[in-house]
């Protein structure tokens, strides 16, 4: 039995480090699905500039813009078709796969049975093909991975997890079978649990969009009614820092990862502490207060996440606090406001 366990663990070791790319001697061949979502397209743009426009493909199932398209390989890519996946990796020779495709958490509540599908299925394609073409993986999870159950000040790495919504269901389907793929076959699966990620495209469906949603609205409109109470406490980041946690956690040899899935965070505030920091750049702006379901969605979630370990095994150290992220943001949405012409 000990020598079967060693032979074991001798082949899983052999497999795990096939599945991995050296990224010192050759930049990775990369394919992102569901390319159009919040963080598919600034994802290819930070990936292009390390590795290379070619070696970064864009997917989904819509049709880009211009401006997407201009910008490097765009393809059509459906998370259910698997026969049509294979054909991708091995035409593109492909070694990397960032899976984004999800519906997220409000509208995942919407329609439950698509969520299901894009979400588990498209995940169980996904996995699969790593495994058979030996990918390094990345899937993002998220906060709405927890539930009323969890601790919410601080969230730890590991604890009861149990969420309500099918988006934190799936989420942590995900986690579990890509854990499962590592120690049964030596897969190289990656996880960052992210908090909200706020960037200045406009909101995508999350309970924690409320926080880019009120820029749009207040530089549009002058007010905004906010869907959840003002004391609510969310973790969140910027999209700068969630890219360049994804990258520095893709790129980490798997020696120092003591975990297949870690926590991110960079800050933690409330609908009100934003709307104060606002107040500095747009003074006479109104804020308003009016929660719905998604208030009951929110008060299920951390409060503030422990991301400690992620800090430990690879040095993640986020750069965009919230006065930065604030300046950031005003700027940007202004900016997008000027160029679309409203």
């Amino acid at each position: 039995m000990a020598l079967l366990q060693k032979l074991f663990q001798k082949a899983l070791l052999t497999n795990l480090r096939a599945y991995s790319v050296n990224s010192l001697q050759k930049p990775p061949k990369i394919l992102i699905t569901g390319g159009l979502g919040q963080l598919g397209v600034e994802c290819a743009k930070f990936l292009r500039q390390k590795y290379g426009q070619q070696n970064v493909i864009l997917s989904d199932i819509i049709q880009p813009n211009l401006e997407v398209a201009n910008d490097g390989p765009y393809i059509f890519a459906d998370i259910l078709d698997f026969k049509g996946l294979q054909k991708i990796v091995v035409d593109h020779r492909i070694e990397w796969l960032i899976h984004f495709s999800a519906l997220l958490s409000a509208i995942g509540e919407q329609n439950v049975p698509l969520a299901v599908r894009v979400n588990i299925e498209g995940m169980h394609n996904v996995i699969e093909l790593a495994k058979q073409y030996k990918l390094r993986i990345f899937v993002p999870s998220t906060i709405g991975a927890f539930g009323p159950d969890s601790p919410r000040n601080p969230t730890p790495n590991i604890t009861v997890q149990r969420p309500r919504t099918i988006y934190g269901v799936s989420k942590v389907h995900a986690e579990l079978l890509g854990e499962y793929y590592y120690h049964k076959f030596g897969l190289d699966f990656r996880c960052l649990r992210f908090p909200g990620v706020i960037s200045s495209d406009p909101p995508g469906g999350g309970t924690t969009d409320y926080a880019i949603a009120i820029f749009h609205d207040v530089l549009r409109k002058g007010h905004y009614q906010c869907y959840l109470k003002p004391d609510t406490r969310l973790p969140m980041m910027h999209v700068r820092d969630a890219l360049n946690a994804l990258s520095e956690f893709l790129e980490a040899p798997n020696e120092i990862l003591n975990r297949r899935c870690y926590n991110v965070t960079a800050m933690s505030f409330t609908p009100e502490e934003l709307a104060e920091k606002m107040i500095k750049y747009v003074p006479d702006f109104k804020i308003t207060y009016m929660p719905d379901a998604r208030q009951e969605i929110a008060d299920s979630w951390p409060q503030v996440f422990d991301d400690s370990e992620a800090r430990r095994d690879w040095k993640w150290n986020p750069k965009v606090d919230l006065d930065n992220l604030v300046e950031i943001m005003i700027r940007e949405v202004k900016e997008k406001i000027a160029s679309n012409g409203f």
